[in-house]
């Protein structure tokens, strides 16, 4: 096995967390600002290694070691590595970004089960009614006034026959041959084929 060469003097063993972290407890940004350099890296990796998205990686990093400043106080010496204290919390942060990711695409399933897609566009459907409803009102406004009482008393409130006639005074045959006249006049109107 090839051993280390280091070049320019003696490897060094770098920063010693467990200081760092303590002074990181009592609020000084130079001592963050070293320890963030030397776990900086492990912890992307370690991140990295769980959620394999890049941007999502870096972004937990950022959270655990916004989190690392704000509770360095909660670390205890005797339970472990400051190293391993960091990574645990970066590990935990990423399981929980992967859980809460699955659950929101679960939530996101379940809700489409629940409210199927329709089948059809309802903003051109209700375009197009509207657009039909003027194009009737439009030929209805080209009948006689007998044909257009008769058609809209028919048809629209449900009128029997003799019910127009009644309610127009006019004789039952005048309004069914009204009636006949005015709707081939929408129909032809309409645009509609017999």
């Amino acid at each position: 096995m090839k051993e280390a060469v280091h070049i320019g003097g003696p490897a060094s063993a770098g920063p010693d967390l467990q200081e760092l972290l303590g002074l990181v407890a009592r609020g000084d940004q130079a001592a963050f600002s070293r320890l963030y350099d030397a776990v900086c890296g492990p912890v992307l990796g370690l991140v990295r290694t769980v959620l394999r998205d890049p941007a999502q990686s870096e972004e937990v990093t950022q959270e655990v070691l916004i989190e690392v400043w704000r509770t360095a106080v909660r670390y205890q010496p005797s339970r472990g590595s400051a190293m391993t204290w960091i990574l645990t919390l970066a590990h935990r942060r990423a399981v929980d970004r992967v859980r809460s990711a699955r659950a929101a695409t679960d939530r996101e399933q379940r809700a489409a089960l629940l409210d199927p897609a329709r089948a059809y566009d309802e903003v051109t459907e209700q375009v197009e009614a509207r657009l039909e409803r003027e194009q009737v009102r439009r030929c209805l406004r080209t009948l006689t006034e007998l044909q257009r009482q008769s058609v809209t008393l028919a048809y629209y409130r449900g009128l029997a026959y003799r019910e127009v006639a009644e309610l127009l005074a006019v004789p039952l045959g005048t309004v069914k041959t009204r009636l006949r006249d005015g709707l081939i006049r929408l129909r032809d109107c309409l645009g509609v084929s017999a």
